[in-house]
């Protein structure tokens, strides 16, 4: 279909020649070229209908009992107003109503309600009787605790609200369909606190999502992202992602506004900052005391990802300036190559390891395991490839970036570790510096929609900081972050 046909399908209505219909839904559709989309033409109490339905998106059980109910009828009972009749009386199915636009028939079907047809009427009936296959919702791999709720999101968007609206039974909550995608048609949904939410913060997102223009959303979230926030040579995430339903409710009920993409696990919260991305629902799950030890733990390891091997790389080319204390660091033997192409090589090498554990079936993992352990590691060192220093560090640096609870962020802050190396490779301990220098403007000066990305540390809140810094008790957390300008900013509710 080109772009003149799809600009008249937006105009055309439902023909009351049921055979007119036919044949141009059967001309769009591709009913005889495509085996799964169907087109019943079928008789009941001597009125013509057609009824058109992908197959594998309809509940075979719904459909045969609305047909056979259809299948008793008189004329009688569907006149003088068949769709009302129908509509009222005689469809036994909740999710029912009237559709005249013809491009809304075609996207119904291909999204998968039926749609029914009949001869003189100028409306359709719609009956939302689909199923889509869906997994069953498990704990995300990426997101595991040791206490607390095993369920996550899955691909299906009803699935997901139904997920948030058990933990959140309020009914300010509101669920927002949009559709995007002049071919893909994905279903969005924009999710918050009507009564909590910045107004002004779900009016930016309702109006940036509904000018979206393109073909299709392939890569779901991420695509809408990109769309969205338009920063894509920064490498620091925009948005934080989840697969946890408690999570998703925790946010929204500080004020965030939740983004659900059809066919994707994830949801998107916006907005976020720096500090939002380094935190994990495991220390919530704990006592006071130990998450605190769990976060200061995680900061530290995400913080040595960024820094100890730049540092370290400083110390082995200047070691005039290493602290007494410090002498034991720095390679003792010099390997067969540069010290900083060992660095890179090594970084690459670990790239593509993590590559290639994504990518092999996990009864062979632990192969792949060993082999990069013992045959690619200690191998290289014995041939001078790499010093042991290099290994050693460059390991405690990619465990850090694995304890980064975001994914997005663990990688930005290894192309932002690489950076540090060259700088320091070229100025050494003024490279170092200058890097770090501009690393904090450029984060200090990212907003995510109008959100300070490094808040509460640039603008300054004491209050705020602290909650960052130490996880408090769940009673003390009575106020929402006024950075995100809460239309309820106290969480006591006395």
């Amino acid at each position: 279909m080109d772009q003149k046909e799809r600009q008249e399908l937006k105009k055309m209505k439902v023909d009351r020649s049921l055979q007119k219909n036919i044949q141009y839904l059967n001309r769009v559709l591709g009913v005889k070229k495509s085996f799964d989309v169907i087109c019943r033409e079928l008789t009941y109490g001597g009125k013509k209908f057609a009824l058109y339905f992908v197959d594998g998106f309809a509940k075979d059980d719904i459909l045969n009992r609305i047909m056979d109910h259809l299948a008793e009828l008189d004329r009688k009972d569907i006149v003088p107003d068949p769709v009302q009749h129908l509509l009222h009386t005689h469809i036994s199915y909740l999710e029912v109503e009237t559709v005249e636009e013809m491009d809304k028939i075609v996207t119904a079907v291909l999204s998968g309600p039926l749609v029914l047809l009949i001869e003189g009427e100028e409306q359709a009936l719609l009956i939302d009787a689909r199923t889509y296959p869906a997994r069953n919702p498990e704990e995300p791999d990426n997101e595991r605790v040791v206490r607390g709720s095993r369920d996550g999101f899955v691909e299906t968007l009803i699935f997901n609200t139904a997920l948030t609206r058990r933990r959140l039974r309020d009914p300010s909550l509101r669920m927002e369909y949009h559709q995007i995608g002049e071919r893909s048609k994905t279903d969005i949904c924009i999710s918050y606190l009507e009564d909590v939410a910045d107004p002004d913060l779900v009016k930016v997102i309702r109006e940036s999502v509904e000018h979206v223009e393109t073909d299709g959303l392939p890569m779901a979230e991420k695509s809408l992202e990109e769309f969205l926030f338009k920063r894509h040579w920064n490498p620091y995430p925009m948005v934080r992602y989840t697969e946890r339903p408690d999570v998703a409710a925790v946010h929204l009920l500080e004020g965030h506004v939740l983004l659900y993409v059809d066919t994707s696990p994830s949801v998107m919260i916006t907005p976020t900052t720096f500090f939002h991305h380094v935190q994990h629902a495991e220390e919530y799950r704990q006592k006071p005391a130990v998450g605190a030890v769990l976060r200061w733990v995680r900061f530290i390891a995400m913080f040595s990802s960024i820094f100890l091997l730049p540092l370290w790389y400083l110390f082995a080319i200047q070691p005039e300036i290493v602290p007494d204390f410090l002498q034991f660091i720095g390679p003792k033997k010099a390997g067969e190559i540069p010290l900083l192409l060992q660095l890179l090589i090594a970084e690459v090498g670990i790239e593509v390891l993590r590559m290639a554990s994504i990518h092999t079936p996990s009864p062979l993992a632990t192969a792949m395991g060993l082999i990069a352990a013992i045959l690619l590691g200690e191998t290289a060192v014995q041939v001078g490839l790499f010093t042991h220093e290099v290994i050693l560090y460059l390991s405690a640096a990619a465990i850090g970036t694995f304890a980064t609870p975001s994914y997005e962020m663990g990688m930005a802050n290894k192309l932002v570790r690489v950076g540090f190396l060259l700088l320091t490779a070229v100025f050494h301990a003024g490279g170092l510096i200058l890097g770090m220098v501009i690393w904090f403007m450029v984060l200090a000066a990212t907003r995510s929609l109008n959100t300070p990305y490094l808040w509460p540390l640039v603008p300054l809140n004491l209050r705020a900081l602290w909650d960052v810094l130490v996880r408090s008790p769940m009673p003390l957390k009575d106020k929402r972050p006024h950075i995100l300008s809460p239309e309820d900013p106290d969480r006591s509710q006395k």
